[in-house]
């Protein structure tokens, strides 16, 4: 007597429900998983990715080093200013909440970060109490965040020795754990870390300048001509109007110097800085 075959259906039910089936049953339980597995993966699908790549997150902390947390998925892990923060260049409100603010996102923070010593000088400026997108616009700024060597300025924030000494001692002075950090001497201007500190105190320096000259709460912008053409000039470009030639606030030595034509007016060299440092030219210097 020939063995009676099963059915596909038959051999599932049977396997299903513990029974062993007979020999042709086996014979098309094994054609059913052949065609299981001819069938698609449908667990397989290419994924595309969408957003910022997944960023590296350091897990080990320095000693002496404040701990910063970045999250995941974002270049800027800081809360936007609603308003934004921003106020007409010139004007004396210096616009955002007087005594700063939040700190929006900024392209130059995200290429600061991109350096090795990025996220140090994200803590050290947030210490401080100095907004790290205008430290970073600095650096922007003055190398493209790059550490540059040179017979003058020097470093990634392109200090002379004069503005590095002294922003380094108000920003020992306002928080002196940072000691441990910095290298000592003039070789701490070509050392990031060092002088992204000495850079915030001289920002700091800035801050207290304009606010004297009237500016409550001065932004990135604000403090441009303090840190561009030193304390004597600060002032009087971040009150001028736009329509004022530059160079009757500025002497000729600082024009040729920063290579800025003769011909510029405050408010073209104001868009000319905007433009390199995009949103972060009307946030508040400090937090």
């Amino acid at each position: 007597m020939k063995p009676r075959l099963f059915s596909s259906h038959a051999a599932s039910a049977a396997l299903s429900t513990g029974f062993r089936p007979r020999t042709g049953g086996i014979v098309a339980a094994t054609a059913c998983a052949v065609a299981v597995a001819a069938a698609p993966a449908f667990g397989q699908v290419a994924v595309t990715l969408n957003g910022p790549p997944v960023q590296v997150r350091p897990y080990v902390p320095e000693p002496g080093l404040p701990n910063v947390t970045i999250p995941l998925g974002t270049l800027n892990p800081f809360p936007s200013d609603p308003s934004g923060g921003a106020g007409s260049p010139g004007d004396p409100s210096g616009g955002g909440s007087p005594g700063g603010g939040n700190v929006a996102p900024s392209d130059s923070l995200s290429t600061m970060l991109s350096q090795p010593w990025g996220i140090a000088a994200v803590a050290n400026a947030q210490a401080l109490g100095v907004n790290p997108s205008a430290l970073a616009a600095t650096c922007v700024l003055e190398s493209g965040c790059q550490n540059l060597g040179g017979s003058g300025a020097q470093g990634a924030f392109q200090m002379y020795p004069a503005a590095f000494n002294e922003g380094l001692q108000t920003a020992l002075a306002a928080q002196p754990s940072l000691a441990s950090q910095i290298v000592q001497g003039d070789a701490g201007r070509m050392d990031p870390t060092t002088e992204a500190i000495a850079a915030s105190g001289y920002l700091m320096q800035a801050v207290q300048s304009l606010q004297t000259a009237g500016i409550a709460n001065p932004t990135v912008l604000d403090v441009r001509s303090y840190y561009n053409f030193g304390p004597q000039y600060g002032a009087p470009v971040a009150l001028a109007t736009d329509s004022e030639p530059l160079s009757q606030i500025v002497p000729a030595s600082f024009m040729s110097s920063n290579r800025l034509p003769a011909s510029m007016t405050v408010g073209q060299w104001r868009a000319f800085v905007s433009g390199k440092i995009g949103g972060a030219a009307g946030q508040s210097v400090l937090t």
